[in-house]
């Protein structure tokens, strides 16, 4: 956990030097506006939201309501973050996409070989964006289901910081994976090899991004940190469906 914090914390000076900030000044702008009205419009709901979970609590368990109810809270709490998160992600994926090549060539000094245009790499991202979110949806609506279903429920707040901390994970680390054509299945796969470094990361990200304001430095952060994370952990990793090369018998 202290890696991912260090990363973050120099991600962070990285993207804030010449040469870095139009990756992450546009998208900031954008992304304040969004962020100004879903703020807003959570402020107007989230008593109402509160109002009709807490109905849903069986008579039966109305003695645990000291501890359902800030459950509840914290599950809407996710819930809107991870809302705010997937428009925000959206709008900014080409130019983290852009700010993810110029940090590995930074870092590493070769220049990455990409023939495409910048048109053709804008909307590639966006496709690999939409791929993501159709990883991410079904294991959401999962969750909303267990929130539901009485007594599990309980559980519901857990399991939503555990796939936060991982959809945070392949979030941000798919940059540099996509950077380098590492395929969506293969990126899932050496997340998985790396399960603990893969969580830890996603996890400091997930708690930083639920910050008001700061998470919207968080994103370009994480997208810095990403890298150094791909060129440390994970870029030396085989391929996760290949194959041992076997010996010929003599």
């Amino acid at each position: 956990m202290l890696e991912s914090v260090g990363m973050l914390e120099k991600g962070l000076r990285m993207v804030l030097k010449p040469g870095c900030r139009r990756y992450v000044v546009v998208p900031l702008l954008l992304n304040l506006v969004v962020y100004s009205l879903l703020l807003g419009w959570l402020f107007t709901q989230f008593g109402g939201w509160m109002d009709y979970w807490m109905a849903q609590v069986p008579a039966w368990l109305s003695w645990l309501e000291w501890l359902i109810w800030p459950l509840v809270v914290v599950s809407l709490l996710i819930v809107a973050f991870y809302t705010f998160n997937l428009f925000a992600t959206l709008i900014a994926a080409p130019f983290y996409g852009f700010l993810a090549e110029r940090l590995d060539e930074e870092l590493t000094g070769r220049p990455i070989n990409d023939p495409r245009s910048l048109t053709r790499q804008a909307l590639d991202s966006l496709g690999r964006e939409l791929k993501k979110l159709g990883y991410f949806l079904p294991r959401v609506a999962v969750l909303v289901v267990i929130g539901f279903i009485p007594v599990i429920n309980v559980a519901a707040p857990f399991l939503w910081a555990l796939f936060s901390a991982w959809s945070m994970a392949i979030q941000y680390l798919d940059y540099p994976m996509d950077l380098h054509r590492v395929s969506f299945t293969d990126m899932r796969g050496r997340l998985r090899t790396k399960w603990w470094q893969s969580l830890t990361f996603g996890g400091v990200v997930t708690l930083g991004l639920m910050i008001p304001l700061v998470n919207l430095l968080m994103m370009p952060a994480a997208v810095a940190a990403a890298v150094m994370m791909w060129n440390r952990h994970y870029c030396a990793l085989l391929p996760h469906d290949a194959k041992p090369v076997q010996k010929s018998a003599r």
